[in-house]
C-alpha cells in the first residue's frame, strides 16, 4: 500500500504499520540487552580465549629499561585475530592498583607485537587485556624477529626500536588488496661480465645450484656493476630461493632495478626506497612478506626486507655514509647483512668499485673470497689518472691566478672536444673559506676565532660573529696573501663558464642532483657522490682540492678520499679511449697513489694492517659514550666493563652554533659535550654491548632527571 492512499483513508492503515515498525525496533533491543558486549579496548566482563588465553607482547616503547616481552589476555572476541605476528594495541602503566574482577585495567593505548600465544603467564599478577588487534596480517616473523633481537643485541638497543626501522608503517588499504601471484622460478641466466671476473662465473653458478659463496667483489670501472648484481640476483632465483641488494640511493636502487627488468621481466622483484611513498612501498613489502615477490632492491631499509627463503644478500658501495642509519640504534647496512648471512646460512656479497677496510678483514679473515679481475682488464677499463702536487702548483702560475691548475686547464680543453667533462669538487654553495697561500694553515678571526670567508664582493668576514677583517696577516708565517681553503660548487661552476663561454656547465649537487647528462660537450660540477652518470662516459674527469679532503682529521679520511675518488673515475672512458683524470692531490700519498695504479684493494690491505697494530676498528670492537662531562663520567663508574676493555678520553666534542644543522648526535646548539671511547680486542665486542646497554637501561630507569648519554657501537667517525 502506498503512503498517498494510507493518508488519504485518514491513515487508519498506517498507524498499525508504524506500530508494529517500532514493536520490532524495541525486540531487536531487548535482545541486545539480553547478550551484552564487553566493551572494546577494555573488555570488562569479557571471556577468554579457551586455548592459549595470554598473548605476549611487545609493547612499542624503544626505552631500554623495558626491553622485553608483557604478557595480556586474549579476549574471547579476538581470538581468532590475534595471531603471532600482528599488530596490537594494548593498555600500558596501569600498576597493581587499578584492577577490577581479577583484570588489570587502566593504562593509556600503545602499539605493540602479538610475539606469541601461551596456555599460561609466569606473570603472577592479574593480566590486562588485549585492547585491540590493529590488523589480521602478520607482518613480524620469526625470522625477522630473530634479526630484529640480534641487530638490538648488537648495537646495544631496544628490540622496539629496531623493528620501527624493519617493519613500515601500516597502510589499511594497502592490506586490503591482493597480492599478485608468485611467478615460477627463471631459468638460469649466463654469466655475462662475471666471466671477467677471477671466480666469477663459479660465483653465479654456485648460487644457482643453491650454495651460499660468500664474496668481496672489487668491481672493473664502468657502469656494469648494475648489470652483474642483476645476474647474481637472478641466479638465485633459478634456485628457488629468494635474494635482496641493499644500495646507498634511489639512484643506484633505480639502474639495479632497470637491469633486473630488463633481465627478468617485469613482476620478480620488489623497489623499496623511500621516493616511492608510504602506500606503495608498503604495498611492495607486503608483496615480499607474502612471497608473492622473492627478489628485493632498496636502499638502507631494504635491509630489514622479509625475503622468504634467503639464497643472497648483497650490498653495494659499503662503504658511503647512506648505509648507517640515523635513528636509534643506528645500524649499518652491511652489518645487519652479515648477520643475515649468519642466520639464514645464505651467500653474500659486497660489492663496489673501490674497497673498505672491512672488506680487505672479511677476505683476510677467510670469512669471503675475493671477487676480482686481472691486472690487465683493470688497465683496459680504467682511465689514465695524472697528478698535480704541491710543487707543481707552487711553480704554476694559473693556479694561483685561476680556479684550474695547467694541466687541469689543458685536460678539460682537450676532453671537451670529445664529450662531458666531470668536475668534481668538496663541497657545495659558493663561499668559500680562507687559508694562508703560504703554509696553509686555516685564517681566523682575531676576535673569535672563527672561520675567514670570502664574500661575493671580495671582503673577507668571519662564519661565526661577522665580523668583517680588513688587515688580515697569517698567524704562524707572517704571510699576507689568502687562498681559498674549498670552493664551492657553484662557484667553480662560474669560474669554469668564464674560462669556456662556449661551453654549458651543469652543477649537480644536495639541492638538485643529476642523474645522468647527455654525452655532448659540457662541463659537469658535482659533489662527490652525486655525479651523473654520462653517455658513453666522460671524456675526462678533475678531482679538485684533494688536500682538503685528505686533510679531514678523520680516521677514514684517506680510506673515504679514495673511494671518492674512485667512483668519479670509474665514470670516465678508458684510458684506450681518451679518458683521463687529474687529481689535484700531493702524488706521494698512498691514496693518490692507489688512485694512480687503481688498487683500492692493496690500499685497504695496508690500512687494515696499520689499524691492526693500533688496535683500532674494524680489527677491534669500539663504543662511543656522549653527554656532559659529569654525566660520561658517572655513566662509565656504573658499567661493568669486560677485563679487557680500554676507555680513551674523554675529549670535548665540537660545539654545535645556533641556526647551524645539527649532526645526528651531535650536542644540542651551545652546550659544551665530551666523548669518550670504549674499545675491546674481537671477541668481547658482544659483552661490551651487554654492559653499555644495562648500564644505560638502569640510568633510565632511575627517572628523568639525568642528564642524557648517548652510546653508540661501532661509530663511523672517530677521529
Amino acid at each position: 500500500m502506498s503512503s498517498e492512499n494510507g493518508q488519504g483513508d485518514g491513515g487508519t492503515e498506517g498507524a498499525p504499520a508504524a506500530e508494529q515498525l517500532a514493536l520490532v525496533r524495541e525486540g531487536v533491543r531487548q535482545g541486545k540487552a539480553k547478550a551484552p558486549r564487553a566493551k572494546p579496548r577494555t573488555w570488562r566482563g569479557a571471556a577468554l580465549a579457551k586455548e592459549l588465553p595470554v598473548a605476549r607482547v611487545l609493547v612499542d616503547k624503544g626505552v631500554l629499561h623495558l626491553d622485553r616481552y608483557f604478557d595480556y589476555a586474549v579476549p574471547e572476541e579476538l581470538d581468532e585475530q590475534a595471531r603471532p605476528g600482528v599488530r596490537v594495541r594494548v593498555r600500558f602503566g596501569a600498576g597493581r592498583g587499578r584492577v577490577r574482577e581479577g583484570r588489570r585495567e587502566g593504562g593509556g593505548l600503545i602499539d605493540g607485537f602479538l610475539v606469541e600465544r601461551l596456555a599460561e603467564s609466569d606473570y603472577s599478577g592479574p593480566l590486562a587485556a588485549l585492547a585491540q588487534v590493529v590488523s589480521p596480517e602478520p607482518v613480524l616473523s620469526e625470522e625477522l624477529l630473530g634479526l630484529a633481537r640480534a641487530v638490538a643485541d648488537r648495537y646495544a638497543g631496544s628490540l622496539a626500536d629496531v623493528l620501527q626501522l624493519a617493519v613500515p608503517p601500516r597502510s589499511a588499504r594497502a592490506e586490503q588488496r591482493p597480492s599478485p601471484a608468485p611467478l615460477p622460478p627463471p631459468t638460469v641466466p649466463d654469466a655475462g661480465s662475471w666471466a671477467g671476473y677471477e671466480h666469477g662465473a663459479a660465483f653465479v653458478e654456485s648460487l644457482a645450484s643453491g650454495g651460499a659463496p660468500r664474496a668481496v667483489w672489487n668491481a672493473l670501472p664502468g657502469p656494469g656493476w648494475s648489470e652483474a648484481l642483476a645476474r647474481a640476483v637472478a641466479a638465485t632465483l633459478a634456485s628457488g630461493r629468494g635474494a635482496l641488494v641493499v644500495v646507498p640511493d634511489g639512484r643506484a636502487a633505480a639502474r639495479v632495478d632497470a637491469a633486473l627488468t630488463a633481465l627478468l621481466g617485469e613482476g620478480r622483484h620488489a623497489l623499496l626506497t623511500a621516493d616511492a611513498g608510504p602506500a606503495k612501498r608498503y604495498a611492495q613489502w607486503l608483496a615480499v612478506r607474502r612471497g608473492s615477490v622473492r627478489a628485493v632492491v632498496g636502499t638502507r631499509a631494504a635491509m630489514f626486507a622479509p625475503v622468504r627463503d634467503l639464497g643472497l644478500v648483497a650490498v653495494w658501495d659499503d662503504g658511503d655514509d647512506s648505509h648507517s642509519e640515523q635513528h636509534a640504534p643506528q645500524p649499518h647496512a652491511r652489518d645487519v647483512l652479515l648477520l643475515r648471512a649468519a642466520l639464514d646460512k645464505c651467500g653474500f656479497l659486497l660489492g663496489g668499485w673501490s674497497c673498505t677496510v672491512e672488506a680487505a678483514q672479511l677476505v683476510e679473515s677467510g670469512w669471503a673470497r675475493p671477487l676480482i679481475a686481472g691486472r690487465e682488464q683493470v688497465r683496459r677499463t680504467a682511465p689514465l689518472v695524472r697528478t698535480v702536487g704541491d710543487g707543481e702548483l707552487g711553480r704554476d702560475e694559473a693556479a694561483r691566478a685561476a680556479r684550474l691548475p695547467t694541466l687541469a686547464w689543458q685536460a678539460a680543453r682537450e676532453g671537451l672536444r670529445h664529450g662531458p667533462v666531470l668536475v668534481q669538487v668538496p663541497r657545495r654553495g659558493y663561499v668559500p673559506r680562507m687559508a694562508c697561500a703560504q703554509c696553509r694553515a686555516p685564517a681566523r678571526c682575531r676576535h673569535c676565532s672563527g672561520p675567514l670567508q670570502a664574500q661575493d664582493a671580495g671582503a673577507l668576514r668571519c662564519g661565526w660573529c661577522g665580523h668583517e677583517e680588513g688587515a688580515w696577516h697569517c698567524p704562524e708565517c707572517g704571510g699576507f696573501r689568502l687562498r681559498a681553503q674549498i670552493v664551492g660548487a657553484r662557484r667553480t661552476a662560474e669560474e669554469l663558464g668564464r674560462a669556456f663561454p662556449a661551453v654549458p656547465v651543469r652543477t649537480s649537487g644536495r639541492e638538485h642532483v643529476l642523474d645522468t647528462v647527455p654525452a655532448a660537450p659540457a662541463l659537469v660540477v658535482s659533489t662527490p657522490g652525486a655525479e651523473p652518470v654520462a653517455e658513453g662516459g666522460y671524456a675526462a674527469a678533475l678531482l679538485l682540492d684533494g688536500w682538503a679532503m685528505l686533510g679531514r682529521p678523520d680516521l677514514r679520511a684517506g680510506e673515504d678520499a679514495l673511494r671518492r675518488w674512485i667512483a668519479a673515475s670509474a665514470l670516465v672512458r678508458p684510458q684506450g679511449e681518451g679518458g683521463t683524470v687529474v687529481v689535484v692531490a700531493e702524488p706521494t700519498l698512498r691514496p693518490v697513489q692507489a688512485l694512480v695504479r687503481w688498487d683500492p684493494v692493496g690500499h685497504a690491505v695496508r690500512e687494515l694492517a696499520e689499524r691492526a697494530e693500533l688496535g683500532f676498528p674494524p680489527v677491534s670492537r669500539m663504543a662511543a659514550v656522549t653527554g656532559t662531562a659529569q654525566a660520561v663520567a658517572e655513566f662509565l663508574g656504573t658499567v661493568e666493563m669486560p677485563s679487557d676493555a680500554e676507555v680513551l678520553g674523554p675529549v670535548p666534542v665540537p660545539v654545535t652554533l645556533p641556526g647551524r644543522p645539527r649532526r645526528p648526535g651531535a650536542p644540542p646548539p651551545g652546550e659544551h659535550w665530551e666523548r669518550a671511547l670504549v674499545r675491546v680486542p674481537p671477541g668481547s665486542g658482544a659483552a661490551l654491548a651487554s654492559a653499555l646497554k644495562a648500564a644505560q637501561a638502569a640510568r633510565m630507569a632511575r627517572g628523568s632527571g639525568e642528564a642524557p648519554v648517548r652510546v653508540r657501537i661501532d661509530p663511523p667517525d672517530i677521529g
